[in-house]
């Protein structure tokens, strides 16, 4: 399939992709829950989380937290209580009142998922280096054109960049596919009559640091072929504008890096996937 895009757009595909698995700075502590790493601190915050979480116990070069003993409920309000008091202390912004699950550790969280060891709110995962889970869709239009939205400047992460038709973080307890379809809705004003259409293009998982700490999740993709005529239109004030673009135009925003990097990834993990002839004869 790949031989079939242009040539700018195969050479930029690699470098995106390899955007979405950043090289990560050395020292960064393992969080455990009892024997289980879970996440990952920046070295720099130890001394706050002693403030506000005494129980958790230097130990063997990681951060232990012994909390086997607890259900998921109790974790979760305990690590929840932790979270609001670093809230309160200005290290945990844009709090927004949705939770994700953080699961045990799999060999491969782009094919499998973990049972859920705790929920908190999503705010907080990028503190503590908890692995999270989104959607990403890629929306073709027929002539081989994507549809790509421009995050508002009022976004907390990338404002202003570059992404994909819709996407969106995956909250706990909550279906993928549902997930995408909301999404969709939401971003995109895509109706579930025409969603119910999309097609998963399967996983990849994205690392990097970030001011707010270590962003690690996986990002599932998914495919849907839109109408000729089809215009997206924004309802939750996410999307500033859409866009679409010829596979040439494509290439060069994309070189340019006016894309996120979870978006960059996503467009050329989508363009490279055995179906991507179909998608792009939408």
């Amino acid at each position: 399939m790949i031989s079939l895009l242009p040539p700018s757009l195969v050479a930029v595909i690699p470098r995106c992709l390899q955007s979405a698995r950043q090289p990560l700075p050395e020292g960064l502590i393992e969080l455990r829950l009892g024997d289980l790493p879970i996440g990952r601190v920046h070295p720099m915050r130890q001394a706050l989380l002693r403030e506000v979480w005494p129980e958790l116990e230097r130990r063997d070069g990681a951060l232990r937290w012994d909390a086997a003993s607890l259900d998921v409920d109790a974790r979760s309000e305990r690590i929840g209580a932790v979270a609001r008091a670093l809230k309160e202390r200005g290290a945990i912004t844009g709090w927004r009142g949705e939770r994700y699950a953080c699961e045990h550790p799999v060999d491969d969280p782009c094919a499998e998922r973990g049972e859920v060891l705790f929920r908190l709110e999503r705010a907080a995962f990028r503190f503590f280096g908890l692995p999270s889970r989104a959607v990403h869709i890629n929306g073709f239009l027929p002539g081989a054109r994507l549809v790509c939205g421009r995050r508002a400047m009022s976004k907390t992460t990338d404002p202003g960049r570059l992404d994909n038709l819709a996407a969106g973080g995956l909250t706990a307890d909550e279906d993928l596919v549902d997930c995408a379809r909301r999404e969709l809705q939401e971003e995109a004003g895509v109706p579930a009559a025409l969603s119910a259409a999309i097609e998963s293009r399967g996983a990849l998982r994205s690392t990097r640091m970030e001011p707010e700490g270590l962003h690690d999740e996986v990002l599932h993709v998914f495919s849907l072929r839109l109408p000729a005529g089809f215009t997206p239109s924004n309802g939750d004030g996410e999307v500033s504008e859409f866009l679409t673009l010829d596979l040439e135009t494509l290439a060069h925003r994309l070189a340019a890096g006016e894309f996120s990097h979870d978006a960059a990834a996503v467009s050329a993990f989508g363009l490279q996937h055995p179906q991507a002839l179909a998608d792009l004869r939408a």
